[in-house]
């Protein structure tokens, strides 16, 4: 079934509903910030969350806040989204509920071309969570030398 928002546009953009997006967008513009009351996800964050790259271009088109943080979870790493979140002006080394990054997360999902575009933009393989584990402490912990590697190189 998926998640139930309490804003349609973030809904709309979590069902992937390009055209019900854009509706809701040019009814009323303020829509485009607005966080849901439950998680505080935003309509490009719900976007994100599924892969919906069509709608998150046009939310980063339409000049979408994307250092707008929700209050549990993360999104897809694609390497698309990744670019186009970083063109965008995203904070790489901005930290969730937890503490982790997006670095953190793609070392534990082994995803090595994101690891490496994260840290093309300047991520920090420092910062620890609230575990106090840093993306290298994860890579290491996982036993993913590859990327153990590739984070030392930059420490």
């Amino acid at each position: 079934m998926g998640i139930l928002y309490s804003e349609p546009i973030c809904q709309a953009a979590y069902n992937n509903d390009f055209n019900e997006v854009q509706l809701l967008l040019e009814n009323n513009s303020d829509y485009l910030n607005i966080q849901d009351s439950f998680g505080g996800d935003t309509p490009l964050i719900c976007a994100c969350k599924q892969g919906n790259d069509r709608i998150v271009s046009y939310l980063l088109k339409r000049n979408a806040d994307v250092n707008l943080r929700n209050k549990v979870s993360k999104t897809k790493q694609n390497e698309n989204l990744i670019r186009m979140l970083l063109r965008a002006g995203a904070d790489v080394n901005a930290a969730d509920f937890s503490g982790s990054t997006a670095l953190h997360y793609a070392c534990e999902m082994k995803n090595q071309v994101v690891i490496s575009l994260l840290l093309d933009a300047h991520a920090d393989p420092s910062v620890k969570n609230q575990e106090g584990e840093t993306p290298l402490d994860i890579a290491r912990r996982l036993q993913f030398s590859n990327i153990e590697s590739m984070l030392k190189k930059t420490s």
